[in-house]
């Protein structure tokens, strides 16, 4: 058993769904269902219910791993709402197919030993150019109740975890991007949350999305776009810190 991440597919939009194929990751050929594909949020194949989605929903469930994804804000988050919900290796999903799940906002999973918690969401920063119900939802946004859960979750878990998976990133981490990309720090609600966890919980690494790159920003959080990694993928300073004990 094998967990993967990686970032934003965006849907159809961006043919993200390329990125499985297996002349582009041949490695897919060689997983089972037992092992895990997360993606960072911006999934983007839970739209508008056309047959294009149902046929790419099809061709993701068609492949031998199974497909996880945390929400991001480019999502029909209307839609996600009334996809089944089942448990799941200790927490809840919506399942979009049988092997095709997202991975709902302050779950921890037990996925074969190693403990994966997961929150979804962020602040479009192309609001101005989206219409509300159209391609645009104010639940892009954790609740106050879905915080609450998560925290709750960690209390249950004595706030350790193997990994984080996450769309937004940690305040600082955040404000660091935003900065780099020119981009306005909005120092919003999520930010500031995700800050707060990163404070308190212990983890071995936090995959984020969002903001479109590939890299280790430090030796905890690793930034996550086309990439796909395993979990246990390290960063260069734990790597060298590993060698050297």
């Amino acid at each position: 058993m094998a967990i993967y991440v990686t970032g934003d597919v965006h849907g159809r939009a961006e043919y993200g769904s390329s990125r499985f194929a297996f002349k582009n990751w041949p490695l897919g050929r060689t997983l089972t269902r037992d092992d895990v594909v997360i993606v960072a949020g911006d999934f983007g194949f839970v739209w508008d219910g056309s047959n294009a989605e149902k046929y790419w929903l099809d061709w993701l469930e068609s492949k031998p791993w199974t497909t996880c994804f945390v929400d991001g804000n480019h999502e029909n988050h209307h839609a996600l709402a009334e996809l089944p919900v089942r448990e799941w290796n200790g927490g809840l999903v919506h399942e979009a197919r049988p092997h095709v799940l997202h991975l709902m906002r302050g779950e921890v999973y037990d996925i074969a030993g190693t403990t994966v918690l997961t929150m979804g969401g962020a602040a479009s920063n192309d609001r101005q150019y989206r219409r509300e119900g159209r391609n645009w939802w104010p639940e892009e946004m954790p609740s106050v109740e879905e915080m609450g859960h998560c925290r709750a979750s960690l209390d249950r878990v004595g706030w350790k975890v193997d990994y984080v998976v996450t769309h937004e990133a940690p305040a600082d981490l955040a404000e660091q991007l935003c900065r780099e990309r020119e981009r306005e720090y909005l120092d919003d609600r999520l930010q500031r949350f995700l800050g707060e966890l990163d404070g308190r919980l212990g983890c071995r690494a936090w995959f984020f999305g969002h903001y479109h790159g590939d890299e280790w920003r430090d030796a905890r959080h690793r930034l996550i776009y086309r990439d796909i990694v395993p979990v246990e993928d390290t960063a260069p300073a734990s790597r060298n810190l590993l060698e050297a004990l």
